[in-house]
């Protein structure tokens, strides 16, 4: 069984050996006296939110037998943390760590210590309070590290979840103990991922966004309001402290295609020979909604008296975010469709298909998967190259409508809770200016070589080409 000393070895920095409590060099006072300790207790600096912020309460940092630790001594007022940080050097003099950790720590002392990746991974799906497919994304991103760092390939067997290649490939990777993740590893990491891609600028950008997406997701397992709910002890410092992200690349949409055309051959293509995929596609683009609302929207959820479509939850579907519920305005020909539609309806879902929808599933399930699959191959065809052609048509809706009513519309029709997140990924603007200095550029005489065409012919210049006679 693992000692409450071993508990903090891995938040000790390393110092030279010593067979004694040791703070700073002896200014004259004894180490039994409070005015010892009282000039070394200190309020330690943290960082939140990228602001550097001071501790209200006194620390102290000891050493002992040869490991270093930060002790919070819970308190402003200065004699009474010297008092402590005394009484602990006492107790780690005479006693040693474990009751040191005991009597002054007793939550650590409570804490399982020395867990593997998938200990951390269960304890966090227990006490997190976030969507479990939420979650399940994080754990995703944190395992991809993870198998990288430590060459867990795992092969193609590693995607067969029905004769167990999946579960061996993810026992090797949770058995890995979480303090082996360190910094310097993730670091590492970060930089072989990056120098794998393509030297080409278009490689380079696509790499910095994926590794930037990894991080961002696994970083976030280790983020405050989920560490603090833990029964065990974290590795100090954690996986990702220190770990800087790559510069942001700009992900904002640019139009690439002729929608009016698109919309046009869509119903040459679709209308008639295959009407799921033209539902699902005039729901993207002219309604801008999410795969997912696609997939599990009910006939319900249009309010044919107003003109609109409701987002809400139901027993089947639950929105992106509270901000996603809402009502989004269409087009009454669009309504005009698809209360013909409504009428040959043979299911409480706007889209057919033979597939149920699944509840409490950790992965990305569509009861309309096929159909997506087939319209994104129709839109790949029709000049849309995106890896989503499906969300660039919702991209594309959002722009349609910066273009005519503006950017706090666009956000409104898209349901972002943030405007910031419809301006940085989801609107092109339409709208060219330049400055209008170009006619300074202009020869205030026309050149000699150049022939007023919008002038009256003259006797010298005649007419068609014929000469005077």
């Amino acid at each position: 069984m693992t000692s409450l000393a071993e508990q903090l070895r891995n938040s000790s920095e390393p110092q030279k050996r010593a067979s004694s409590v040791q703070a700073r060099p002896s200014t004259g006072f004894s180490k039994t006296d409070l005015r010892y300790w009282r000039d070394r207790v200190f309020r330690p600096i943290y960082t939140r939110g990228g602001d550097r912020h001071e501790s209200p309460n006194l620390a102290i940092y000891i050493q002992h037998r040869g490991r270093r630790h930060k002790w919070s001594l819970g308190t402003p007022n200065r004699d009474a943390a010297a008092a402590k940080a005394r009484d602990i050097f006492l107790t780690l003099q005479a006693q040693g760590w474990d009751a040191a950790v005991s009597r002054y720590r007793p939550k650590l002392a409570e804490k399982k210590t020395n867990v593997s990746v998938g200990e951390f991974i269960e304890e966090v799906k227990a006490k997190a309070d976030l969507e479990p497919k939420t979650i399940e994304g994080y754990c995703k991103a944190f395992r991809t590290i993870v198998a990288s760092i430590f060459e867990i390939d795992g092969g193609k067997e590693k995607f067969d979840r029905h004769k167990g290649g999946y579960q061996k490939w993810l026992a090797r990777v949770h058995g890995i103990n979480l303090s082996a993740l360190t910094p310097a590893r993730i670091q590492e990491w970060k930089r072989a991922y990056l120098a794998k891609a393509e030297r080409d600028p278009l490689s380079q950008r696509q790499a910095k966004v994926s590794v930037n997406s990894f991080m961002r997701q696994a970083r976030s397992l280790f983020s405050p309001k989920i560490v603090r709910h833990l029964a065990i002890e974290l590795p100090t410092p954690l996986p990702f402290t220190g770990i800087a992200f790559e510069p942001r690349q700009s992900l904002k949409y640019r139009s690439t295609f002729d929608v009016l055309q698109l919309i046009k051959e869509a119903r040459s293509d679709l209308a008639q020979s295959d009407t799921e995929l033209f539902k699902i596609f005039l729901l993207a683009v002219m309604v801008g909604l999410r795969r997912r609302e696609i997939d599990l929207l009910e006939w319900q959820a249009f309010r044919w008296d107003s003109g609109v479509i409701r987002i809400e939850p139901t027993r089947h579907f639950h929105p992106k975010s509270e901000d996603s519920i809402g009502d989004v305005a269409i087009d009454p020909e669009l309504m005009e469709i698809f209360r013909g539609y409504r009428a040959r309806a043979k299911s409480e879902f706007v889209i057919e298909s033979s597939c149920e929808p699944k509840a409490n599933v950790l992965y990305h399930y569509y009861r309309c998967r096929e159909a997506f699959k087939s319209l994104a191959k129709w839109l790949r065809k029709h000049g849309i190259k995106a890896d989503k052609p499906l969300h660039t048509l919702r991209k594309e809706y959002g722009s349609q409508i910066n273009a005519v009513h503006g950017i706090h519309a666009a956000s409104r029709a898209l349901r972002h809770a943030d405007i910031r997140v419809t301006n940085e990924y989801y609107t092109d603007s339409r709208a060219r200016v330049t400055p209008g200095m170009g006619h300074l550029l202009k020869d205030e005489k026309p050149d000699d070589k150049i022939t007023d065409i919008t002038a009256a012919p003259t006797q010298e210049e005649p007419v068609n080409g014929s000469r005077g006679t």
